[in-house]
């Protein structure tokens, strides 16, 4: 069950200095975007590739700074704090990264890499201590104690993602941001991991961020959903009513793409034409509106800001619907 906000997401813009042909550009890669986050709750943040779904997660555990906004853990502000503040935040706001073999440092055993933001921060009292929290904490995400001892190329891709999981939740965090933690992973491994996040949201009462650009995945696994398409966030609500009602023409196209079995129960008409607008030539006004089949005269040149659509909780970025 969903309780009071545990995070709190605002007015977040990122940019990032670029060269492309001897010139040089400056990349708007979060937008604006704003959201929240309750506790107990998963929050999905769906999108296609460069939409700026993964900085945004960067920017709340402090990876990336941004240029401007708030972003505020149980009330406090986590992007002015002091150094011993922020320190302590971050191990209340964790991450589990989508590659594994590029987070996890292959010539550190299983064990020391599960235990580095306990052992930064002074957690562990004594080796004893230490050994049992990473036997626990490796159980606790279906691996067995012994793997404590082995290194990352020993183990096989869901293996390694449980113990990215693993260094994610010791010591145990309020919010885990889940970056694409399944994309890499076969179908069926994909579904363990799943149910393994699942289990650990329930058992340690967890918050959720998980990142995905598969809708059908952030169906399984959370509650609400924003979609983000170039760096801002073009429509949110609760996810069944996304998946069974989507409103946005980009989320439209989202839902369309979903593999479904009785394709009777496909939407039609909903898929985009051409590719995505170069982020070094942002179009003026909406930034979907050279995809989008209802693009009218004015989607050229204002950019239509999130607004109220109903009386459930959703919020539309669109001039046309």
């Amino acid at each position: 069950m969903s309780g009071d906000v545990i995070l709190d997401v605002r007015d977040i813009m990122v940019s990032f200095s670029a060269r492309r042909a001897g010139r040089k550009y400056r990349v708007q890669a979060v937008d604006g975007a704003s959201l929240s986050l309750a506790e107990g709750e998963v929050l999905g943040i769906v999108g296609e590739s460069g939409c700026g779904k993964t900085t945004l997660g960067r920017t709340i555990v402090g990876l990336v700074r941004p240029d401007s906004g708030t972003i505020r853990f149980n009330g406090a502000d986590m992007i002015g704090a002091g150094s011993s503040s922020l320190r302590e935040m971050r191990l209340k706001v964790r991450m589990v990264f989508q590659d594994p073999n590029a987070s996890l440092n292959p010539r550190r055993a299983i064990g020391d890499s599960v235990a580095e933001a306990g052992d930064i921060s002074g957690f562990f009292k004594t080796r004893a201590e230490r050994s049992a929290a990473i036997a626990a904490t490796l159980t606790a995400v279906g691996l067995n104690p012994a793997f404590a001892d082995r290194y990352p190329y020993e183990l096989s891709g869901g293996q390694r993602q449980r113990v990215g999981i693993a260094r994610a939740i010791l010591p145990t965090p309020s919010i885990i941001i889940a970056d694409e933690p399944v994309s890499a992973l076969d179908v069926s491994v994909q579904a363990q991991v799943l149910n393994l996040m699942m289990d650990l949201r329930d058992q340690l009462r967890l918050s959720m961020l998980f990142i995905s650009h598969d809708l059908g995945v952030i169906g399984q696994i959370s509650s609400r959903v924003a979609v983000m398409y170039m760096g801002r966030i073009v429509e949110h609500a609760r996810t069944r009513t996304v998946l069974d009602q989507p409103l946005h023409p980009y989320t439209r196209a989202l839902v369309a793409a979903i593999p479904k079995p009785d394709p009777s129960k496909r939407i039609l008409g909903a898929i985009e034409m051409g590719e995505p607008p170069s982020l070094f030539t942002r179009p003026r006004g909406c930034a979907y509106a050279p995809r989008c089949p209802l693009a009218s005269d004015r989607c050229f040149v204002e950019v239509p800001n999130l607004r109220s659509a109903g009386t459930d909780g959703r919020t539309i970025a669109c001039h046309n619907v």
